[in-house]
């Protein structure tokens, strides 16, 4: 289920989204209606539209998990760390959000592009939450979606993800890639899995 501003708008996105290998096909709908279906929902936006989007879902995710994968990224210096002051980004969707929204954050080190093939993806994906159980599940998202899981640990770590994908962003550019990644070594493969 895909959300947008608008059902309209949901509905055109979802129809550009090619599925295979027996997935289902993707519908698209308002942010609202999205996040009132899913048990997991995740929030991938432009920072400037952040709070918005928040706002429009708070009530649909009561009691829910919200993976926030949006990163304070300010155009034109995209490969410039540019936090808020004081808290992540995920930190302050946990605010506006509210405790009985159990907020994820992830998927800020995947290059869309990367998503978007079939196959693993060679990078793995940093994941913090002050609730375990909420990490645990969002581990377990990123490997059906090809990418291994890494617990990072409280929400307040966020802030070096947020941070690091300006960095890549700017490795990108430099050295002419698509998508450059992190892979964090040392972890067993069976010792990553929840």
């Amino acid at each position: 289920m895909l959300g947008s501003r608008s059902h309209e708008k949901g509905e055109a996105a979802a129809r550009d989204i090619k599925t295979g290998n027996g997935a289902p096909a993707v519908r698209g709908t308002s942010n609202a209606q999205a996040a009132s279906a899913g048990d997991i929902v995740v929030v991938a936006v432009p920072y400037s539209s952040h709070d918005a989007t928040l706002d429009e879902i708070r009530d649909a995710v009561a009691g829910k998990i919200v993976v926030d994968a949006v990163v304070p990224l300010v155009p034109p210096k995209v490969s410039v760390v540019q936090l808020p002051p004081g808290v992540s980004a995920a930190q302050s969707a946990q605010a506006r959000l509210g405790a009985g929204v159990r907020v994820v954050s992830a998927f800020h080190n995947v290059g869309a592009a990367k998503l978007m093939v079939a196959g693993p993806v060679d990078c793995d994906v940093l994941v913090f939450g002050d609730d375990r159980a909420a990490r645990e599940a969002v581990i377990a998202l990123a490997r059906d979606l090809g990418t291994r899981g890494i617990d990072g640990g409280p929400l307040a770590n966020s802030v070096a993800a947020e941070a690091l994908t300006a960095v890549l962003i700017g490795i990108n550019r430099r050295y002419k890639v698509d998508g450059a990644g992190i892979r964090i070594t040392g972890i067993a493969e069976a010792a990553a899995k929840p």
